[in-house]
């Protein structure tokens, strides 16, 4: 027998299917042809409607995506490039930290100074130089400048001279005794991690003494780890590592000033930081609050998002009953899915009354496996009308590989466009079910 590709033998069936079924529907006087046919084309006007909106918005949702992918590559640069500073490889670490700038997203200031501190390590100093005043003249409200004055400092100082490359073990070194004598001295401690954290050390290092820091319950180190969390002298990686250990700390006293914190900045990407870093302490209570009070609708998304992580099924449950924002309920189902609430995303398929976020709902069904949503998903196919949303379940089922309730669901279907858009979903699949099915039809 001669062997054919899935996707030719799905052409083939789809036009044997379109063929007998159109030939049934238009069977009768020609008055009623003609009626039938008048009403076929005034359904497949709406149609061709619905999907030139549902195309509108998946082009307003694919430019907003293409928008976060060049975000998050400038990020995946920035943090390549601190790698590489950790590791010690500094012509790696200038050109990772060279791409994150020129690609104009997210933290620019930031990769300019490292562009020019892992210059300096190259002894490239002029270029380092200059990195610097560009950074200056291209962000003068930038809170890394008091850093970029420091290093240009330290590199006018040493005009001319190599950068040593024992430099990092001292301070490695220096890291060492300061830890040591946190534990015997915390008082003359605290004012030497200060003093590193302000100067032109290495990312790594700087961490390393934050870290040291929020191990102490010493009120100095309190007051410092307080001042860097607010953003107070302190640049903003150092501001986002602050908050990230006070999230994982996790204590009451961490999460009332990490509340402090959110109230009091007006920066958008802080205020993100901290409600991870409420994800990452377990505060529920000021997550919902963030998702059901803050004005931001950014925020508000990413407060839901992280209910979504934190398994926080009932919360989102009782945002999703109140929420008007159908861009916020849209955020809400992502949460839901991720949460793997496959209960109350069933109901919402069902009860939904906005057909976007039925078909989101419906989608987020059909990446949560057969086994739990296939038959819901079947159901729901057997009791709907809208033939959009019928070609969502459809895809829903193939992206689950459900071949067995696509075949069910082709052997009643009546309707040639409903028929046609199951076969070629079947077309597609690498089942056994699918290709028995594909050749009974050709053989009939």
């Amino acid at each position: 027998m001669k062997r054919w590709s899935m996707t030719v033998m799905g052409v083939a069936v789809a036009l044997a299917v379109d063929a007998r079924l159109s030939a049934a529907t238009l069977a009768g006087p020609g008055e009623h042809a003609l009626t039938m046919a008048r009403v076929a084309d005034a359904a497949q006007r709406a149609d061709d409607e619905q999907q030139r909106a549902e195309d509108a918005r998946q082009r307003a949702e694919d430019e907003r995506q293409r928008a976060e992918d060049r975000r998050q590559r400038a990020d995946d640069r920035y943090e390549a490039g601190q790698d590489a500073l950790e590791e010690g490889e500094w012509a790696r670490a200038a050109e990772r930290f060279r791409q994150a700038a020129a690609a104009g997203q997210g933290r620019v200031d930031a990769a300019m100074y490292w562009l020019a501190y892992a210059q300096a390590k190259l002894a490239q100093n002029a270029d380092a130089l200059g990195t610097l005043s560009d950074l200056s003249r291209t962000f003068p409200k930038s809170r890394w400048l008091s850093d970029a004055r420091a290093l240009e400092m330290e590199l006018r100082r040493s005009a001319g001279q190599p950068v040593s490359p024992e430099a990092q073990a001292d301070e490695e070194l220096k890291l060492l005794a300061i830890q040591s004598l946190q534990h015997s001295d915390p008082a003359q401690a605290v004012p030497m991690l200060q003093k590193l954290l302000q100067g032109t050390q290495s990312p790594r290092l700087k961490e390393r003494a934050l870290f040291v820091l929020a191990q102490s319950s010493s009120p100095d180190a309190r007051k410092v780890m307080t001042d860097i969390a607010r953003g107070t002298g302190s640049n903003p990686d150092l501001q986002r590592k602050a908050i990230q250990y006070l999230g994982v700390a996790g204590s009451a006293e961490n999460r009332q000033l990490l509340a402090d914190v959110y109230q009091s900045s007006t920066d958008v990407d802080v205020k993100r930081q901290v409600l991870r870093a409420y994800m990452v302490s377990g505060d529920r209570a000021r997550v919902l609050a963030a998702a059901t009070g803050e004005k931001s609708p950014e925020l508000r998304q990413e407060a839901v998002r992280q209910l979504g992580v934190m398994g926080a099924r009932d919360e989102l449950w009782q945002l999703y009953q109140k929420e008007t924002d159908a861009v916020v309920k849209r955020q809400v189902l992502q949460a839901l899915f991720v949460s793997g609430d496959a209960t109350r995303l069933i109901e919402l398929a069902n009860i939904e009354t906005d057909p976007e976020l039925r078909r989101t709902a419906i989608r987020q069904l059909g990446t949560m496996g057969a086994s739990r949503t296939g038959e819901a998903l079947t159901g729901l196919y057997q009791k709907e009308k809208d033939p959009a949303l019928k070609r969502t379940i459809i895809q829903s089922l193939f992206v689950q590989g459900n071949a067995e309730a696509l075949v069910a669901m082709a052997r009643k279907e009546t309707d040639v466009e409903a028929k046609k858009a199951i076969v070629q979903q079947l077309s597609l699949m690498k089942s056994k079910v699918a290709t028995d099915y594909l050749l009974e039809i050709l053989g009939k």
